[in-house]
């Protein structure tokens, strides 16, 4: 149901973002700062609509649905202000093409399997790698703003590098796991399905 708690705050997160994309072009110190604290609400509702799904027992095909989404609009629209200014640049941009192009081949992954009503469970490794990459983009959304006394950007950076070679692996193991249903033949047809595609093509 739309209007479910847990689905409402799905649903927040994707609504957070074109004000996550405008707190980019304040001015620093107040844009990293406001970018960083809707940021860090949009993330903590990752994990509280799944927890609320769990507790009251909403845990909907909708919710399945629209939460992966709502995750990978925001690393994407993250990443994407990130390099527009210049915090992600040079090689740092190679890790971040590969958690982009992850997150692409996940969807596309999931997508298909879910037509074959097979669900691949999100690993340990996987949570990880999203706490990793999750916490560099807000030290690098936070950048000068913290002062001297912390290098942010060389810390998102390394976060960045680290979350990527985690998202190899575990792109890789999602890879792998879902590789013998997208190889598998398809079961052979009966009569009453080529009737169906008669019908479908004469329609």
């Amino acid at each position: 149901m739309l209007t479910s708690l847990p689905n409402l705050l799905t649903l927040s997160r994707i609504i957070a973002i074109p004000a996550l994309i405008g707190a980019f072009y304040l001015p620093s110190p107040l844009g990293n700062w406001l970018a960083l604290g809707i940021f860090a609400a949009a993330a903590f509702t990752d994990w509280l609509d799944g927890y609320l799904a769990r507790s009251l027992n909403e845990v909907s095909g909708l919710g399945r649905f629209l939460d992966p989404i709502a995750d990978k609009l925001l690393v994407a629209a993250t990443v994407l202000m990130l390099v527009y200014v210049d915090r992600i640049g040079d090689w740092s941009i190679l890790p971040a093409i590969v958690i982009m192009c992850r997150e692409i081949l996940v969807s596309g992954l999931r997508e298909f399997l879910a037509e074959l009503r097979v669900r691949v469970p999100v690993s340990r490794l996987a949570k990880w790698k999203t706490v990793v990459q999750m916490l560099a983009l807000a030290v690098l959304i936070v950048d000068d703003a913290a002062g001297d006394a912390l290098p942010a950007r060389e810390i998102g950076i390394a976060g960045i590098w680290i979350a990527a070679l985690l998202t190899l692996y575990t792109g890789y193991d999602y890879l792998k796991a879902g590789l013998r249903h997208v190889t598998a033949e398809a079961p052979p047809a009966t009569t009453g399905d080529a009737d169906k595609r008669r019908q479908a093509g004469a329609e």
